[in-house]
């Protein structure tokens, strides 16, 4: 039967257990978290020593597995079989062979005593398959989701809500686009930042800078407003700090991200509805950042921005040799942010006389 992760979880908090659990999906963070859920909560310390084994897929076969779900606990009311990386079982669906499909034929009928746990990660099943509707039907089936990058600011302040904390929009978004959308190494970074604050505290932009090295002042999203406000010398400051500090502001993810940033002031031109509600449902941005981008699209025009796409196009290609004398992140930050802000008003052979003047 297939349930929802907060379902699992609430069954399990509440010992309302089940023979067979199948998580699988390409988000292991809430496959991990079931599982370690399972095995650091449904026996108690003394009874795991007999009654809990935790079997690899790759260096195990569905037949072993199943011969230790068969078994009877030991003095205690349940034990616990745990499959992890069960994606790397050859014979996970074969084993046994067609007519005898071990998997299958102890679905049918599971061992009640024992709470079996297989964590298929970084995939999906075919549902198509007989396998798969099988376990869909016969076991709790959790199909755990990547998530899109839209849905990551979403996410962390669920998170973090759910945590009893408060965090502002500049802060989630901040957060997002530095830590990108691995789930686990998010809600890592997360613990760090609420081991020194007490709920209900608000998480803020200086709280993330002090606990996992994220500058409040030299970042994306500062870049952008520099950028959107036509602030150079701003702008300046930011780059080259990126340019000093190019293990964590790589010259070409910020060029992903500036892309990004300007393709929402296209698409914000695009729009007929321009209220509020709707340009950051269109842009998938919080609405308290709809001002900014308002404000930015006066700045640059729809044919401005098409330049804007070429010239971020040709500064990926620049970083990474191609057309392109020098490679040092320094000239290339400078060069393509001062083209960037003067897109209509610079011709582009007076551009390096302005940056670098003998």
């Amino acid at each position: 039967m297939a349930a929802s992760y907060k379902e699992i979880l609430t069954d399990l908090e509440k010992k309302l257990y089940h023979p067979v659990y199948f998580f699988c999906g390409e988000e292991p963070y809430y496959i991990d978290m079931l599982s370690h859920f399972v095995e650091k909560n449904v026996l108690d310390e003394g009874e795991r020593e007999f009654n809990q084994m935790i079997f690899y897929g790759r260096e195990n076969s569905i037949a072993t597995v199943l011969d230790a779900a068969y078994r009877f606990p030991m003095m205690s009311n349940y034990q616990v079989v745990i499959v992890k990386e069960a994606q790397e079982m050859r014979d996970l669906f074969t084993g046994g062979g067609e007519d005898k499909n071990l998997l299958m034929t102890y679905l049918e009928k599971p061992q009640k005593s024992t709470i079996l746990v297989f964590c298929y990660k970084y995939k999906k099943l075919d549902m198509r398959t007989s396998a798969a509707k099988k376990i869909s039907k016969s076991a709790v089936f959790f199909d755990s989701a990547k998530l899109y990058d839209r849905q990551i600011p979403g996410w962390i302040e669920s998170h973090i809500k759910d945590k009893g904390y408060v965090i502002g929009p500049k802060a989630v978004a901040l957060l997002a686009e530095y830590l990108g959308s691995d789930l686990s190494k998010i809600a890592n970074e997360l613990g760090k930042l609420m081991i020194n604050l007490k709920p209900p505290a608000e998480i803020t932009v200086t709280d993330i800078e002090s606990n996992i090295g994220i500058s409040k002042d030299y970042n994306i999203f500062e870049l952008q407003t520099a950028l959107g406000n036509r602030d150079m010398g701003k702008a300046l400051k930011i780059v080259d700090y990126f340019a000093s500090n190019t293990k964590d502001n790589p010259f070409v993810m910020s060029v992903v991200s500036l892309y990004n940033y300007y393709s929402k002031l296209f698409i914000l031109h695009s729009l007929k509805d321009k209220s509020r509600n709707n340009v950051a449902a269109k842009l998938g941005v919080s609405p308290y950042f709809v001002g900014d981008y308002e404000k930015a699209a006066k700045a640059y025009g729809p044919a401005s921005l098409q330049k804007i796409f070429h010239i971020l196009r040709e500064y990926d290609l620049k970083s990474k040799g191609v057309g392109s004398a020098t490679t040092s992140e320094e000239e290339l930050y400078r060069e393509f942010i001062l083209k960037i802000m003067y897109v209509d008003k610079v011709s582009q052979s007076s551009l390096h006389n302005q940056l670098f003047p003998s």
